[in-house]
């Protein structure tokens, strides 16, 4: 197995993902006075690509799986908490998979597929990590988080183009492409209920 390790190839897109999460780290350790940077800089990672196009289609879709993990998990947490009181039958967990549920749900009906996982990922940290007293602020200040992180890493990739960009960008024709593909998922998953039919 250790003959198989080889010397990596370092290039520019790992050296602007660690400027860009070393920017948002000291943005928010020095200008919002030490606030965790923690989920802005997962978008970082998550908004730098090969390309702008590549990383505008990862940091967008990370962002909009937190946006509605986020928000379906304010609901169900808050179910999770007072619902059995109401309805002692019903173990709270069945809360927590009918959130999950909507989650996953919602991410399809927008076609955004690769933001299943992210959204699941902030609804789980919410849900099992919040106290009682701070899970709305947490989950609202997390997708403010996402979305500054990937945004940083967008505004290095248009500042610091990989060659693949060379010949310019464009945030219209990179939301274009997402909407694209988006658009497929979901015509692909209406033809094959259609074919069931």
């Amino acid at each position: 197995m250790l003959t198989r390790l080889h010397k990596p190839a370092i290039g520019k897109r790992v050296l602007k993902t660690c400027l860009s999460a070393l920017i948002v780290a000291l943005f928010y350790d020095y200008v919002l006075g030490g606030r965790n940077p923690c989920f802005a800089c997962i978008g970082a990672v998550y908004g730098m690509g090969s390309s702008f196009k590549e990383g505008f289609q990862n940091g967008f879709n990370r962002f909009v799986g937190t946006l509605l993990g986020g928000l379906l998990v304010i609901p169900f947490y808050w179910l999770c908490l007072n619902a059995p009181g109401v309805i002692p039958w019903i173990p709270s967990e069945f809360y927590m998979v009918a959130g999950l549920f909507c989650v996953m749900a919602l991410n399809l009906a927008f076609g955004a597929t690769s933001a299943i996982q992210p959204g699941t990922v902030v609804y789980f940290v919410v849900m099992y990590t919040q106290p009682e007293h701070s899970y709305v602020s947490y989950t609202i200040a997390r997708i403010i988080d996402t979305g500054v992180g990937a945004a940083v890493s967008l505004a290095f990739s248009a500042l610091f183009r990989s060659t693949a960009d060379k010949s310019g960008i464009s945030i219209r024709e990179a939301f274009r492409h997402w909407a694209h593909q988006a658009d497929g998922h979901v015509a692909r998953h209406a033809a094959e209920r259609d074919s069931k039919k």
